[in-house]
């Protein structure tokens, strides 16, 4: 205690301030990794089967989703925040705040997702697609039984990347009144001066990302054969 007090005299004062933040931060990075996830592995798996050579080939909806995928993910995210502003206020009733800040979140999230998805997708090898097809294999059959089976490995390895970065953005949300450790951080270390504070919460948040990355590295040693 006598070391915390002298080298994080800031840090002992607001506990309960950092038990908040990191409770928002946990928030905002599981449900926006779990709704952009889920849309993203849809769009991904689209993005896959309509490719030209896809097993779905459609040309048009490939381009459009192909370039929506790359626009919107070439906007910065400070940037999609204020652009979202009133869309987020009538989704949710408000513009600031953790819950707030899942719309740009998760908006941000699912093309980042589905690009990833679909590269992992992509390493599958055609020949097992092949020979699907040629055992009379539906085309959503090959999407559960080929693609998503046999890159469960892949798609395990970009979820850890894309909740990593989803750790990130949450600390940028923060900067702008989302609350969490970003804003804990931007508001008491950086405006106040308060260094200690800087580094507690970038140390927890290192921690969520070196736990998310052993997670990850955990299930794909038990799935890769």
């Amino acid at each position: 205690m006598n070391f915390l007090q002298t080298y994080f005299p800031n840090v002992m004062e607001i506990p309960d301030e950092f038990i908040k933040a990191t409770i928002e931060t946990l928030y905002m990075s599981f449900w926006s990794s779990l709704i952009g996830g889920i849309l993203g592995v849809f769009f991904g798996v689209i993005l896959v089967v309509t490719r030209p050579g896809g097993i779905l080939e459609q040309r048009g909806t490939f381009v459009l989703l192909d370039q929506t995928v790359n626009i919107v993910r070439s906007i910065p995210f400070i940037i999609l925040l204020s652009l979202l502003v009133v869309f987020t206020r009538f989704i949710v009733g408000t513009s600031i705040g953790a819950k707030a800040a899942l719309v740009p979140l998760t908006i941000s999230v699912i093309p980042f997702f589905a690009r990833q998805i679909e590269i992992a997708l992509l390493e599958v090898d055609p020949g097992v697609i092949e020979a699907a097809e040629s055992m009379g294999t539906s085309p959503l059959g090959i999407v559960f039984r080929v693609y998503l089976k046999e890159g469960l490995s892949g798609i395990v390895r970009v979820s850890a990347l894309t909740f990593i970065n989803i750790i990130g953005l949450t600390t940028m949300a923060g900067a702008v009144g989302a609350g969490g450790l970003g804003s804990l951080a931007i508001t008491r270390g950086h405006n106040r001066y308060q260094t200690d504070v800087t580094i507690v919460a970038m140390l927890i948040i290192l921690i969520f990302v070196f736990i998310s990355q052993a997670i990850s590295n955990l299930i794909i040693k038990k799935i890769t054969h």
